[in-house]
């Protein structure tokens, strides 16, 4: 993974599938994107990830018949609903986002299983999670992966329909200048007028916040990825 000095890094999407992760995986599958393995994390939420150059698409939920694993994700509705940036100093900034005004938890230690190399080893990460969310609609945190290897295995990254990277990704409100405006003052950036909307311009991609007056809580709308030979498309959640 590349280190953009001074400019903050997307890190994943989170597709939530709630208690249907068995039931949907085929879905993504079908669309020629090789999953990892399921794992379950040390907090009771499982996931599968569709795992990109630099960036990955994280499907996550719970297990069948059980109750919502933890607390933040159990009105998350299914689709698309949030935005994990990258961070490499997770204290650092935790206390960037208490400065500028955000109510941000301690620094939380997460971990699950994963296959390097044939053999089971642990994935391990800190997180910086809001006490309350900077924006209604939209779930963001911060990530920093302490053994990126575990997540960005060329095994992984090799998909059948040539996916390579995150492009961009879209959302609606019906005030898109502040929502752009709030989620750069969350990253650490300054946002951008775009045709349209507005743009949060991050190191390795673009989030557009497009004007739609009927869109009064802010939604998170689409993702946009690039296969090997160029080619643009957005990814079909299933919702």
């Amino acid at each position: 993974m590349l280190h953009a000095v001074g400019q903050t890094e997307f890190d994943h999407a989170v597709v939530m599938v709630r208690d249907r992760l068995d039931a949907l995986a085929p879905h993504f599958e079908r669309q020629g994107f090789h999953l990892s393995d399921k794992a379950v994390h040390n907090l009771g939420s499982c996931n599968r990830l569709i795992v990109l150059e630099g960036t990955y698409v994280e499907l996550l939920g719970w297990p069948p018949g059980a109750p919502p694993a933890r607390k933040e994700i159990a009105d998350s509705p299914f689709g698309l609903e949030a935005l994990v940036f990258r961070t490499y100093d997770a204290e650092a900034t935790r206390e960037r986002l208490l400065k500028a005004g955000f109510a941000v938890n301690p620094m939380q230690e997460l971990s699950r299983p994963a296959m390097l190399d044939g053999q089971e080893v642990e994935a391990r990460f800190h997180t910086v999670r809001f006490a309350e969310q900077p924006l209604p609609g939209i779930r963001m945190y911060f990530c920093r992966h302490l053994t990126p290897e575990c997540v960005w295995s060329p095994e992984l990254m090799a998909h059948p329909n040539g996916a390579r990277g995150l492009l961009r990704i879209d959302a609606r409100a019906a005030q898109a200048r502040q929502v752009a405006e709030r989620l750069a003052l969350v990253a650490g950036v300054t946002a951008e007028a775009a045709t349209g909307g507005w743009d949060v311009p991050l190191a390795n991609l673009r989030i557009h916040v497009r004007e739609d007056a009927t869109a009064v809580t802010p939604v998170l709308s689409t993702l946009t990825l690039e296969n090997r030979d160029g080619a643009h498309y957005t990814l079909d959640t299933g919702v």
